[in-house]
């Protein structure tokens, strides 16, 4: 065992500060399998995740006398959850990372309950943000479960008008859930495992 593993995170922040190499050194050696890991598993491609880590001890290292570091461990994890946000979109990732992203985000929310309500709560605010006549014919096919026709028939409009709001509302909520929410349920997922 080295001199540097017995250093505790705040001893090694400290050297850190001051510039030391060393210390540097060890925090990477440290937690980069994490981080690693952490990031492989959302994005699954090799050259963005190292281009994501490159990115986060980079920041760490220029940035090692300005930015006050409380926990390194939390501290890390967010620089790596902003390097993977930009890899995303960067486009750095494959096209299959938003599957998987759907499918993980998914099963943490329905373990969570307060995941769970925290996601219908936006879903609701998304819903309450939609045009008037968007809204009402998503109120009455997702919560009144009438079919399009019904819809046409009740609103007074065509069923191809009740199908562009359904879809112009559906566009509208999926583009507004928000991606960083998303990656920060999976980064939390992955130091939970």
């Amino acid at each position: 065992m080295t001199t540097s593993d017995l250093l505790s995170d705040t001893e090694l922040i400290s050297a850190l500060k001051k510039g030391e190499q060393s210390a540097f050194s060890e925090i990477y050696d440290r937690y980069w399998k994490g981080l690693y890991r952490s990031a492989n598993n959302i994005l699954q491609n090799p050259e963005a995740v190292e281009d994501a880590l490159q990115d986060v001890f980079l920041s760490l290292w220029q940035r090692r006398s300005e930015v006050d570091i409380y926990s390194l461990k939390a501290y890390l994890h967010q620089a790596l959850r902003f390097s993977v946000l930009k890899a995303i979109r960067n486009q750095k990732t494959d096209q299959q990372f938003y599957e998987r992203l759907a499918n993980v985000t998914t099963e943490i929310i329905a373990e969570n309950p307060m995941l769970f309500k925290e996601q219908q709560h936006l879903i609701q605010n998304l819903i309450d943000r939609l045009p008037q006549d968007c809204k009402e014919t998503f109120r009455l096919s997702r919560e009144e479960n009438m079919t399009y026709k019904q819809i046409a028939g009740y609103l007074n409009i065509s069923e191809k008008t009740v199908e562009k709001r359904i879809s112009k509302s559906l566009k509208a909520i999926r583009g507004g859930l928000n991606l960083e929410m998303c990656l920060a349920i999976l980064i939390w997922y992955n130091q939970l495992h």
